[in-house]
């Protein structure tokens, strides 16, 4: 079988120049700094309760018990067939893992069509964002008793998920009855949190009512789809064991500590040099693929939450050699490249007038695809596209994306799939797990927590009246109000 390739030709000085490629010397300058990098991931990918402190444990998931697959991927199957739709709850990567899924994994208009569904449910995702138009206008054009809910929240606080969740319990509740219990699925922490409260006392009540997985101790949600995400997976009919195959032939092909025999931690490299040396802060992933869109969002949260950091790592390490990494607060940062999401042909017509002429402080990487599972022929036209295949196009746009690029002298490189199926896509996903860890490591920032994400959470509470805030959060709030100037509005 085809594996997934890495090409990075126009990442170098021999094809963008110097002045904005990656030179010989820029790779010796940062020989000490990657293999000290890849010696230190080693050992804590080494040690089960370093991964778990760290947040590391993802990169267990591709070796899961096939037979806990199984119970899942029946589960799914189950729910799918039973029911006609499932709305799916989450923010953050309890959502875009899942949405990534779908588009890649699922056929094109899945929802639209029940001849692309197989006799499987329809899936909306809710629970990402507080517009109530959304959530307002699903439930008024789904049936309750026909609907099946999974409820994605480790501590079920999650403002956004935790509304979405309760409005959808009561149209539950009320629409299907007492036992409206047995259509919902949580997946949450497996000992605390207000959603594993509820889920017990549930489960006390009604063993069917409230089945539920857990969040796995140590796996962060952006890096959770291959945890999190199973059920999902199932429901929409993707084999489970592929996916974990595909990310399990990556992790064994991502083990090495030799840059140039490890493809993710070679892109990291690259990367990270261009970012430091050259001044390529903005990331433009491009996938010219229509179904890999959703996979480009995903990895906006994966490298923007991993990477983009105020402070830099302190590193603690107990008796046992156990690693907690902590920020240092004497030691400000403000590290991490911008992330921005797009995908060919479509962008061609907007942000790449930018990508080509605008500042010059950006990579592009493009996802490309060998194999299309449909092929349109251009008929009619009576003119150079006549009987040109689609696929033939969009590679040869793709071909002339990169020499637009290279004549301007904009780093990029591509990622090439042979096609999209779950093997391929759990070895893409691995990859640029595995990648942004090594671009956390090279820029010596934690990859694995979110701090800046807890600011908005916290005035959000702080406004709403939620009791437990800690005081230090709210004398800082108290003490420096958001101040709106008459003068300063139109």
């Amino acid at each position: 079988m085809k594996q997934i390739r890495f090409d990075f030709n126009n990442m170098f000085d021999s094809s963008v120049g110097k002045t904005h490629g990656v030179t010989a010397n820029d790779l010796k300058a940062m020989s000490c700094l990657t293999a000290k990098a890849a010696r230190h991931l080693k050992k804590v990918f080494a040690s089960e309760s370093s991964r778990i402190n760290i947040g590391l444990e993802w990169t267990r998931l591709p070796l899961q018990n096939k037979s806990f697959v199984r119970v899942i991927q029946k589960a799914g199957d189950a729910i799918s067939h039973k029911y006609e739709n499932v709305i799916s709850l989450g923010i953050g990567g309890s959502y875009l893992g899942l949405k990534a899924a779908q588009d890649a994994l699922a056929s094109s208009y899945y929802n639209e069509f029940a001849s692309l569904r197989g006799g499987r449910a329809k899936v909306y995702f809710d629970g990402n964002n507080l517009d109530p138009d959304t959530l307002s206008v699903l439930l008024k054009n789904l049936n309750p008793k026909k609907t099946f809910v999974i409820v994605i929240s480790k501590s079920g606080e999650t403002t956004e998920t935790k509304a979405a969740f309760a409005v959808i319990e009561a149209w539950l509740k009320k629409g299907v009855g007492k036992n409206y219990g047995r259509q919902i699925f949580a997946i949450t922490d497996p000992k605390s949190g207000t959603l594993r409260l509820k889920v017990n006392a549930e489960q006390a009540r009604d063993t069917m009512s409230l089945r539920n997985l857990p969040v796995l101790k140590g796996v962060g949600g952006r890096f959770s789809e291959l945890n999190i995400g199973l059920l999902h997976l199932a429901i929409i009919g993707v084999d489970i064991q592929e996916v974990l195959e595909g990310a399990a032939y990556m992790a064994k092909k991502c083990s090495s500590e030799d840059i140039f025999q490890n493809p993710a931690y070679l892109y990291a490299t690259l990367q990270t040099a261009l970012y430091k040396k050259k001044g390529k802060q903005i990331a433009i992933m491009m996938p010219f693929s229509e179904r890999l869109k959703s996979t480009a969002d995903w990895y906006v949260q994966l490298l923007a939450e991993s990477t983009g950091k105020k402070f830099g790592r302190a590193i603690r390490v107990a008796e046992d050699g156990t690693e907690v990494w902590v920020a240092n607060k004497k030691k400000i940062v403000n590290v991490g490249r911008t992330p921005v999401p797009s995908r060919g042909t479509n962008d061609l017509h907007s942000i790449q007038q930018n990508n080509i002429e605008g500042e010059n402080n950006k990579t592009v990487t493009f996802i490309r695809l060998e194999k299309f599972p449909h092929d349109i022929k251009v008929t009619g036209t009576g003119d150079f596209l006549e009987g040109k295949f689609y696929s033939k196009l969009l590679s040869i746009a793709q071909e002339a994306t990169e020499w637009a690029l290279v004549r301007e002298s904009r780093p990029n490189c591509t990622i090439i799939l042979p096609e999209i199926n779950p093997y391929y896509w759990g070895q893409l996903l691995f990859f640029f797990e595995m990648a942004t860890a090594f671009e956390g490591e090279l820029l010596d920032v934690n990859a694995f927590d979110q701090p800046g994400v807890e600011g908005y959470k916290n005035y959000m509470y702080y406004k709403l009246r939620k009791p437990g805030i800690p005081k230090n959060v709210s004398e800082e709030i108290k003490k420096n109000p958001l101040v709106k100037k008459t003068k300063y509005l139109l």
